[in-house]
């Protein structure tokens, strides 16, 4: 293997393999995690992108290491976000395993019973496994667990990075650390992902509580070279509330461009994912040719989903995946010729994920953006003047290319997970000390930002519903109703798909939502093509009941699911500025761009942040989401009617020198905790089991989530330190 030293540390099993896949070298990110992780006394974070190798960077010397052992037990435990992942790893791993004499096994819900049996009567090799399939051994087989897991050296986890700052990741964190306090063994823990800005950051949320030396190991082999493209498309006014005429205009760019070849196009909805595969089938049936269009996401049959996936792994037909995020994880669909984008992608590390499916064998990687802004008229919203979602897209690039991602989220309480947790370690253990609950979970595990004194209360809000009891020795066990509760098939799991809200207005049902960010009165909310006004909100019916608001259409801006970053919209900001054009932009986008930055300098934008507009103010702070957010909620405090939506603050029946007044009231007053905003929310129960937690307890965590009270503050005194040298100058 050339003049690798490292290739001479791997077993011989192992190098049978590399040699049966004719690799004449080692990629460079494979070459160096041999070393630290057979040496087996650190974490290790593997960074690179899609198809670069990380999986075998890891197995090959984890698997030499366990070879050579001849451990009696299972050697490896692979954690992965997908099933369809799981399966794709053990199809590509048999060989290995087979080379190097140790067993592999897939588990989850679709693998047969006859594979999971055999590995209960003889543990062994390498388990692959999702969060929740391990939840539930820990959970119904602890005493089974104990021994399988006695002698394991690694714990594996795939697409790290979609772990982050979720209630998933949390879980995954929790279970791992009550492996090792099961095994009373520390193990290293190697963790495969895309390559991210903050990897120190990565590296910590692998193992929060400490105690183990990290090893980052980041891909410097150029990852690809990139080509973009970004198509603007004007959406004519119309009254009618039909198919917007854009769309008609985008699917057929996408039939003419992509047709004939393989790409994923990525679309941000399941709605839009399936109006775009069914228009692009459509064309190819009114032309006499064969479909080579198909949509794929979350909530298609395993068939359809796998027979697309199948299709695209041979590469002798020309296939195009219409699809949500479920294609951005590293399901082996061989490469695909290019990465199409309808509207704005919700983050840049999600962009950076996608584009890892393109560029691969020495191609260049190739991304196409489409984009439709609406045509203006006189009452058309500030967001559809300043052409946001162009904009937007031109500041994402830009980070892509400097190399900034989305850094892990932090000082997250997730106490929806902690209730699964608790509840899980007393089924697991029959009955626990309040005291060491909290010690492994809390002090030493992944709830940190929770301390004795809210653990106490936790515990009693569980105790007060029957989800547990305390015994006469001190004792806490599962109560009546946390039995059933833990033996519900849904309990393994630490997510939930987020309640739909019935929307009406004038005593007409609209339809209905999922909220993700629970709603406020006077809020707006985008829906059936409108802009509409929040009148109530009944947490209990789930109604939300809405009047429609003034100002003509409702701008188009996508991405509300996913909470945009500060640095993105600074970013925005910049562009804006400094006016320049990209060059990967078509006449069309151009001229959409020019139009955004011309209104932006006309508005004096570039000087002020603050607008008056007739009786309305708009605030653009060029800031993320919870900055925006938290803003927001403390102008409400002071009693104006301020709302955002896409970045824009926008306060009716007021005045410039209102907010300022309002502003200065706000800093002149003791700082609110994000807990105490978060109060004024009429609905906070965002995840799974938020339900069972009293409302204060449920504020911590969405204030914790969803607002910055110091970023707010900051932003405040600078917009009111600058109009006050701005009045003195």
């Amino acid at each position: 293997m050339g003049e690798s030293q490292a290739f001479d540390l791997l077993s011989t099993g192992t190098k049978r393999w590399v040699w049966t896949q004719n690799w004449t070298e080692l990629r460079d990110i494979q070459e160096r995690a041999i070393e630290p992780i057979m040496k087996a006394d650190r974490d290790v974070v593997i960074g690179a992108s899609t198809a670069a190798g990380k999986t075998e960077a890891a197995f090959l010397p984890a698997c030499s290491r366990v070879a050579d052992a001849r451990l009696n037990g299972i050697g490896i435990l692979y954690i992965s976000p997908l099933k369809a992942l799981i399966n794709d790893q053990y199809r590509r791993m048999r060989s290995l395993a087979e080379l190097v004499d140790i067993s592999i096994t897939p588990w989850h819900g679709d693998v047969l019973q006859s594979m999971k049996e055999k590995l209960r009567k003889k543990p062994d090799g390498i388990l692959l496994i999702t969060p929740e399939s391990l939840e539930s051994l820990l959970l119904n087989r602890a005493s089974w667990c104990a021994e399988a897991f006695g002698s394991l050296n690694y714990v594996i986890i795939d697409e790290f990075h979609a772990f982050l700052g979720t209630e998933r990741g949390c879980q995954l964190q929790s279970l791992v650390h009550r492996l090792e306090f099961l095994t009373e063994e520390k193990i290293p823990r190697i963790a495969l992902s895309a390559t991210l800005g903050d990897m120190k950051g990565v590296a910590g949320y692998l193992r929060p509580e400490g105690g183990m030396p990290c090893e980052i190991i980041e891909s410097t082999a150029s990852p690809y070279d990139l080509k973009v493209q970004l198509r603007g498309y004007v959406n004519p006014a119309s009254p009618k509330e039909s198919q917007p005429v854009a769309f008609e205009l985008v699917t057929a760019d996408l039939y003419s461009i992509l047709r004939g070849t393989s790409h994923l196009v990525f679309a941000n909805s399941r709605h839009a994912t399936e109006s775009i595969a069914l228009d692009l089938s459509e064309r190819c049936g009114a032309d006499y040719v064969p479909n080579e269009f198909y949509p794929h996401h979350g909530n298609l049959s395993k068939e359809i989903r796998e027979s697309l996936e199948a299709r695209l792994q041979q590469e002798n037909k020309p296939t195009t995946a219409v699809c949500t995020v479920t294609l951005e994880l590293g399901i082996d669909i061989g490469s695909v010729d290019s990465i199409a984008q309808v509207t704005a992608p919700p983050a840049v590390s999600s962009l950076r994920q996608r584009l890892g499916r393109s560029g691969r064998r020495g191609q260049a990687a190739v991304l196409r953006m489409f984009i439709t802004e609406e045509e203006l008229s006189k009452t058309s919203h500030l967001l559809d003047r300043l052409r946001i979602e162009t904009i937007q897209c031109v500041a994402m690039v830009s980070l892509l290319l400097n190399k900034w991602y989305e850094p892990p989220p932090s000082k997250q309480y997730h106490l929806s997970t902690l209730v699964q947790q608790t509840l899980s370690v007393i089924g697991q253990y029959g009955g626990v000390r309040a005291d060491q609950l909290w010690s492994l979970l809390c002090k030493t595990g992944p709830f940190s930002m929770v301390d004795q004194e809210l653990y106490s209360a936790f515990l009693k809000e569980l105790g007060k519903q029957d989800l547990l009891t305390q015994t006469h020795d001190g004792q806490l066990v599962l109560g009546s109703r946390g039995e059933r509760y833990v033996e519900h098939y849904q309990f393994y799991a630490a997510f939930s798909v987020p309640e739909e809200y019935r929307l009406e207005a004038g005593g007409r049902v609209l339809g209905s939502l999922p909220i993700t960010k629970p709603l406020q009165v006077g809020e707006h909310l985008v829906f059936a093509g409108r802009r509409w006004q929040v009148q109530h909100v009944d947490p209990e019916k789930k109604l939300i009941t809405l009047q429609q608001a003034a100002g003509g259409r409702p701008p188009r801006f996508s991405g509300e699911g996913q909470l945009l970053h500060d640095i993105v919209r600074q970013e925005m900001l910049r562009v804006y500025k400094q006016r320049e054009a990209p060059v990967y932009m078509d006449e069309t986008a151009r001229g959409l761009f020019e139009e955004g930055i011309e209104y932006f300098h006309e508005l004096g934008l570039d000087r002020t942040s603050i607008l008056e507009v007739g009786n309305r103010v708009d605030i653009l702070p060029w800031m993320g989401d919870r900055v925006t957010s938290t803003i927001t909620a403390l102008l409400r405090s002071e009693g104006l009617g301020a709302s955002c939506f896409g970045g824009v603050i926008d306060i009716m029946n007021a005045s410039a020198s209102d907010f300022e007044q309002a502003a200065r009231a706000i800093l002149s007053s003791a700082k609110p905790t994000a807990a105490e905003l978060a109060g004024d929310i009429p609905d906070t129960i965002v995840e799974k089991h938020d339900h069972l937690l009293p409302k204060p307890m449920r504020d911590l965590g969405y204030g914790a989530k969803y607002f910055d009270v110091d970023g707010a503050w900051q932003w405040l005194s600078s917009v009111l330190n600058e109009n006050r040298l701005k009045e003195t100058s």
